[in-house]
């Protein structure tokens, strides 16, 4: 029989003619395994989410940090399947949410889902809002779309959002634009979006970026209460630890498409295992800390178009040795219920922290 080639865009065929069984334990809303996701450019694959596993449970917010360029933004756009159609396609993994794996849905089952059980913050609402339409028409558009998640009409249900995340006299600023709000506000806008047909998990892509410190407190505060409210579990994608900090239960730190480490949030503050996770602390300004000058990564993340065999922390770290570069480590287990993916773990080396053995970076 013959058989057509895939479309740019569409999830990976099962390998045996059947999809594998959904994982059973019933408090997990979200399971990723094994989730790749390469980018195809003239000059390569670039392979942007590469291996990338991790779990949510129920009312549960978990933290996605790293560098910029680590795969944050492409992960959280491959759960949603929302990927440019001509150049990332999702080549292998499993996204299970409730029992069903995403990559296996039709575009039409996921646009039931989209905004209704899973909801996107995006990271700029200056853009992410569209100007030419009122802030009313396009919070109410995904309680229109999903008429079933709400009580009463998609207009009232919208003024109670918006009345929930503290916009103020939500029935006049209905037919306001975006440039008529403040950047807190619009921000706030993006949230009630999101909350509105009251989904059962949020993915949210720096939201705090553009705020300033005292408008970025209120909105974390306000989501955290929300969701506290509602039992609904978040994906926090930032580079921020201060926010991980604030609103993350566990958190999964992610280089050059692949988690190195994960676990609770309490213990990766205070003794983080991955020579990069120590590095992501240490530069962290500490109060009552003097410094000459501040700690800085040394070095650049590696080239997602070449990446190496082994650790693609190798060239920075401070701890590498030569079966790092030869080899990516396996999954060491944490008595956090986390792992951490280091070879140095084992005699206990990656616990030192990466300013006290500083190292030039490999050439």
């Amino acid at each position: 029989m013959a058989t057509t080639a895939p479309i740019p865009g569409d999830p990976p065929a099962p390998t045996d003619g059947s999809s594998p069984a959904a994982p059973s334990d019933r408090d997990v809303l979200l399971r990723v395994e094994d989730l790749r996701t390469h980018i195809r450019l003239r000059n390569g694959v670039v392979k942007a989410v590469d291996g990338v596993s991790f779990t949510i449970r129920r009312g549960e917010t978990v933290g996605l940090v790293g560098e910029s360029g680590s795969g944050k933004t492409m992960t959280l756009m491959s759960i949603m399947r929302l990927l440019p159609v001509e150049a990332a396609r999702i080549v292998d993994g499993h996204i299970w949410f409730e029992g069903r794996d995403l990559l296996r849905e039709s575009e039409s089952a996921m646009r039931r889902i989209r905004g209704a059980r899973i909801a996107l913050i995006m990271q700029d609402a200056l853009t992410a809002l569209n100007p030419v339409l009122t802030v009313g028409d396009q919070v109410t558009e995904p309680l229109r779309y999903h008429p079933g998640r709400h009580v009463g009409t998609a207009r009232e249900r919208a003024i109670e959002v918006m009345r929930a995340v503290r916009i103020a006299a939500p029935e006049r600023r209905l037919g306001e634009y975006p440039h008529q709000f403040s950047g807190g506000m619009r921000q706030r806008s993006l949230a009630a979006m999101a909350l509105g047909p009251s989904p059962d998990l949020i993915l949210a892509d720096e939201p705090t970026t553009a705020l300033d410190v005292t408008i970025q407190a209120q909105f974390l505060t306000l989501i955290r209460r929300l969701q506290r409210e509602t039992n609904t579990s978040a994906l926090w994608v930032t580079h921020d630890l201060g926010v991980v900090a604030q609103t993350c239960d566990r958190v999964n730190v992610m280089y050059a498409g692949r988690i190195l480490e994960s676990g609770d949030v309490r213990r990766m503050l205070r003794e983080p295992r991955h020579p990069y996770t120590v590095a992501l602390m240490e530069s962290v300004p500490k109060l009552g800390q003097k410094r000459e000058r501040l700690y800085q990564i040394q070095g650049q993340p590696p080239d997602l178009l070449q990446l190496p065999a082994g650790c693609p922390f190798y060239d920075r770290c401070p701890l590498r040795m030569e079966i790092c570069r030869e080899a990516f480590p396996p999954a060491t287990p944490l008595a956090d219920d986390g792992f951490v993916h280091c070879w140095a773990v084992g005699d206990g080396s990656a616990a030192v922290p990466a300013s006290t053995a500083p190292r030039e970076p490999a050439l």
